[in-house]
């Protein structure tokens, strides 16, 4: 096990050789605190996303991905059948200009969650101008709690592969892509254990992309957000023709919605290439998302950066 105490600040160069990783059985606790949170950050004088890879931390949760499978960085083995396997506690962390770069296919995302199980408290974190995925979960069954992205390079938060979690007051401004990337299993869209979560009080300020504050591929999944704020953003879901998987699931109710307010937005919900009958997954209501609408909610106040 490896402790880190508030207060502590790491920095990093090298760019993909530069990571920190927790091989599935080992356990790492960060205790940040809100007036001396945890920092790992770029060496550089003139810090720049991409600079180094981030924090991967490998678990013996399930996965759709299979069993003692490898991590898409950093070659660990994660996977298995461990539902409340605890690999630590982290809170109170600030991961800052991650994102190395592999190939266009394969790069470092600020946090890396490769089948972490329920036992791990993960909260109070966020993710500053990575240069990929702020943080994502690949499968396994981590809620993450209190989670900050703001200048994501592609996703902000990623969650897919069986990830059945939950999420709780989530900020997110800025990424480049998509705010939320929800999905299942981009070789099996029907893959199993589906991704299933619940997610509440959330906030999107944008700008991104077309792929919106919300996007759903790959079989989608079962997922059920309450208390959505979303500010000078598209919101909606993409189903390509060939994701039947993910229009089942819609047909089905599985994308359930509630209470999402439109800020600054005259679109609303964007609905791409999909035509099912059940367009009504969504309700529009009064939301204060993360705390505050589209301002840093008081939770965030003095351990994070770049609001």
């Amino acid at each position: 096990s490896l402790t880190i105490p508030a207060g502590t600040v790491i920095k990093a160069s090298g760019g993909t050789a530069a990571f920190i990783g927790v091989e599935r059985g080992a356990q790492i606790f960060i205790n940040g605190t809100a007036e001396a949170p945890v920092v790992m950050t770029s060496s550089s004088e003139t810090p720049a996303p991409g600079d180094w890879g981030g924090l991967v931390i490998a678990g013996d949760a399930p996965t759709n991905k299979g069993v003692d499978v490898t991590t898409e960085v950093g070659d660990l083995t994660y996977g298995g059948a461990t539902a409340d396997d605890d690999s630590g506690s982290i809170t109170y962390l600030r991961v800052e200009y991650t994102g190395a770069t592999f190939s266009n296919d394969k790069e470092f995302n600020g946090v890396s969650l490769f089948g972490v199980g329920s036992g791990t408290t993960f909260e109070y974190v966020q993710s500053l101008n990575g240069g990929d995925d702020g943080i994502e979960f690949f499968g396994g069954t981590v809620s993450g709690n209190y989670l900050v992205s703001i200048g994501s390079g592609d996703d902000s938060i990623d969650f897919a592969d069986g990830w059945t979690g939950n999420g709780s007051y989530w900020y997110i401004a800025g990424g480049a892509k998509a705010g939320i990337e929800g999905s299942n299993n981009g070789d099996n869209g029907d893959a199993t254990p589906v991704t299933t979560t619940t997610l509440s009080n959330i906030t999107v300020v944008g700008p991104t992309s077309d792929e919106g504050a919300l996007f759903y591929k790959e079989g989608g999944g079962s997922f059920s957000i309450d208390n959505f704020y979303v500010s000078n953003a598209i919101v909606g879901i993409n189903v390509i023709a060939s994701d039947a998987a993910a229009g089942v699931r819609i047909e089905a109710g599985d994308l359930d919605i509630t209470n999402i307010q439109f800020a600054n937005n005259p679109v609303g919900f964007v609905i791409t290439n999909y035509t099912g009958a059940n367009q009504a997954f969504y309700t529009e209501g009064v939301a204060t998302g993360a705390g505050n609408g589209a301002d840093q909610p008081d939770w965030a106040t003095g351990w994070t950066s770049g609001f």
